[in-house]
């Protein structure tokens, strides 16, 4: 009796086994037709779209897949990497009879966590002459709805320094995925350096102690590479004589972006551009008549521990604009190396600037040419070059500005999204 028990136990294995490896025999017999990967709302093709929620390792791993023999350990993997990489609840996935004989499609469904917390640090960097600017924020996104606070103190970005809270609401679903809605609300209180006063006061331009701005945009993607926005910015200012009158600087924004990769059998190129327009009107209740305009194209080439990259833009300003919308050069990514003090204390309503950048690995060089001006000056060309460590947003290095006759080292360290 006792080896009739364990005859039928054999048997049932063996059955078990057969029937196991019949599954996983006639699943690799299959060829990967196409790839998707799905959540509540939204959809992606990885071998299609370049500008989905994925990473690029990531989505070129799924996108591999295509053409390729099934492999459900490979499936495993790739959901658990997903989970991780969206933050989601859950992955699973799906085999489903692919439209030509012998050939499947793969579908990952992503169930998101109802809610997720994120906090970041977007900049934080030292640069001599300039000191120490920062940020810090912290995102809960529920659903398609991102809620963000944050703090920041920069005096880099602009001719002030400026410091305060930011706030943001986001919804990345507006009935469609291709629709998002933003919400912006900033309160800043401004420091000016001694030379941006004096400069501002011999142009007549107005100062002002605190800055607060409302900023509402909805964003479309119309294809694939490309988005367009259009909103609006309702911006406040208090100059810094108390009891002065409060200045206004509403305007209509509209701005447009492009991304396309291009992929071939050994390297990487990427092609971004972008166009950014800011009109002061009186018709929204603005004291300041004005139109800012500015360009920026990129060019990225990567193959292996090699990255050569060529930014180039400019911008024009027609009208008076307020002192917070002209254009800065000499900072942590334009002209480095280069203090904007001494470039222009209160900048310049035209501007030009081009970066060439070489990375290998973690070692990167850099050359930066620019030159910025109001309409009717003299145009001044300045160069600058430098050297350093870069790993992702975080880099070191140290700039030299070509004046002529001397050099004079400027460290620049920290990250800046």
């Amino acid at each position: 009796m006792k080896y009739g028990w364990l005859g039928c136990l054999f048997l049932v294995s063996l059955l078990s086994a057969g029937t196991q490896d019949s599954e996983t025999n006639v699943n690799t017999r299959y060829t990967v037709e196409t790839v998707r990967v799905a959540g509540d709302g939204w959809a992606t093709d990885p071998a299609a779209d370049r500008d989905s929620k994925l990473s690029i390792g990531l989505r070129r791993e799924i996108a591999g897949m295509i053409g390729e023999k099934l492999n459900p350990a490979i499936l495993d993997d790739l959901a658990k990497r997903l989970r991780k990489e969206l933050h989601a609840r859950t992955v699973e996935h799906r085999v489903l009879r692919g439209k030509s004989p012998e050939y499947v499609q793969v579908i990952f469904d992503v169930a998101l966590r109802p809610t997720h917390f994120d906090v970041s640090v977007p900049k934080f960097l030292y640069a001599r002459g300039l000191g120490w600017s920062g940020a810090v924020e912290g995102t809960a996104t529920i659903h398609q709805n991102g809620f963000t606070a944050g703090l920041v103190s920069d005096t880099d970005e602009l001719a002030e320094r400026y410091a305060g809270i930011e706030g943001r609401y986001e919804n990345a679903h507006l009935g469609t995925d291709r629709v998002r809605l933003l919400f912006e609300i900033d309160s800043y209180h401004q420091v000016w350096d001694a030379d941006s006063l004096a400069a501002a006061r011999a142009s007549g331009y107005d100062t002002y102690r605190t800055r607060e701005n409302f900023q509402p945009v909805v964003t479309v993607r119309i294809a694939r590479p490309l988005t367009v926005s259009v909103g609006a910015s309702f911006e406040s200012m208090e100059g810094e004589v108390p009891d002065s009158r409060t200045l206004a600087a509403n305007s209509v924004l509209a701005s447009a972006r492009y991304h396309q990769e291009l992929e071939g059998a050994a390297d990487q190129q990427f092609v971004d551009g972008s166009y950014d327009m800011r009109a002061g009107t009186r018709t929204l209740g603005s004291d300041y008549a004005y139109t800012r305009h500015k360009w920026e194209a990129r060019y990225t080439w990567i193959r292996g521990k090699h990255m050569l990259m060529d930014d180039a833009m400019g911008g024009v300003i027609y009208g008076q604009a307020p002192l917070f919308e002209r254009f800065v050069l000499g900072n942590s990514t334009t002209l480095r190396g280069w203090n904007k003090y001494d470039v222009d204390p209160i900048g310049g309503n035209r501007m030009l600037h081009n970066s060439v950048e070489y990375r290998y690995g973690i070692f990167q060089v850099f050359y930066d040419s620019g030159a910025i001006w109001d309409g009717g000056q003299t145009v001044i060309a300045r160069n600058s070059i430098g050297a350093g460590l870069r790993q992702g947003p975080f880099s070191v290095a140290v700039a030299f500005p070509l004046r002529d006759g001397r050099t004079d080292p400027v460290f620049i360290v920290g990250m800046n999204y």
